[in-house]
């Protein structure tokens, strides 16, 4: 096992939750984040995507990372390939080069024929120097393959400019046990009985619920700023309809994840 991050079979304790590179992002609230790229414009996380969400402006992009058979991290949601390539079967159980060989773009559009599905380090390579990354670490990873995650963010210089996230606690855990220190990011589909402890459990910087659930809380307006009183930031998903944008305005979110980036943005500038 690589130790470049760290070293997974000496864990550390948990630490203070670290400063969020959300706070280093000057620009207004809420922060646009393009979910999975402009995943309404271009095939749902491939360059494409990515370089419609940059072109439009938006500086944060969201995407998913899971490990190939021989724990290469590549940017796919599903378990498979098979809903957004030409091939079949678990990403999991195909090797890197077989991956990449996939067609990523016709079955979003023939516009797209060739798109790849990336690796990690492809995106990060391209990152323009004001990027930033919503990186959800999809399904259970192994130490392993954290670490490998890890050492591709590290071999590219951006470390402080990746928001590592999951819906898995435990990959939260093992994260901030290989590279203690590390901003993470609690999804969650279920709201939790305490989101500031639950966050306080895994060295959480943000709470990033969905955007309906968050919207279905007795007090809404109450519960951000719960969060808020706590030091944590609220990231929401997937938001993508003009009456929900206002709300979540009205109550203070600090992100909004959305697969129409250009929309968004274009929407709050008029209420600027």
């Amino acid at each position: 096992m690589s130790t470049t991050a760290g070293n997974s079979k000496n864990p550390t304790g948990p630490v203070s939750p670290p400063p969020s590179p959300l706070s280093a992002d000057p620009a207004p609230r809420p922060l646009v984040v393009a979910h999975r790229g402009a995943s309404a414009d271009a095939p749902e996380n491939t360059m494409a995507a990515f370089r419609a969400g940059w072109q439009a402006g938006v500086h944060w992009l969201e995407t998913d990372t899971q490990p190939t058979l021989d724990n290469v991290p590549v940017l796919l949601h599903d378990d498979d390939v098979d809903r957004t390539t030409d091939g079949t079967g678990s990403v999991r159980a195909m090797q890197a080069n077989d991956v990449a060989a996939l067609d990523a773009g016709s079955r979003f559009d023939q516009r797209f024929a060739g798109e790849k599905v990336p690796e990690l380090a492809t995106l990060l390579a391209e990152l323009p120097a004001d990027g930033r990354v919503f990186l959800e670490f999809k399904g259970p990873h192994t130490p392993d393959e954290v670490v490998a995650v890890l050492d591709v963010c590290r071999a590219a210089g951006v470390d402080d400019r990746i928001l590592a996230q999951s819906f898995q606690r435990d990959v939260l855990s093992t994260i901030g046990q290989i590279q203690p220190g590390r901003p993470v990011g609690l999804l969650t589909e279920v709201w939790d009985t305490d989101p500031v402890a639950a966050c306080r459990e895994v060295n959480a910087v943000t709470y990033n619920p969905a955007g309906e659930l968050l919207l279905a809380q007795p007090d809404p307006a109450g519960a951000v700023a719960a969060l808020h009183a706590a030091g944590l930031a609220v990231a929401v998903w997937t938001v993508d309809d003009p009456a929900d944008w206002q709300r979540m305005l009205d109550i203070g979110v600090d992100v909004i994840i959305t697969n129409t980036p250009a929309k968004l943005q274009d929407w709050l500038r008029q209420r600027a």
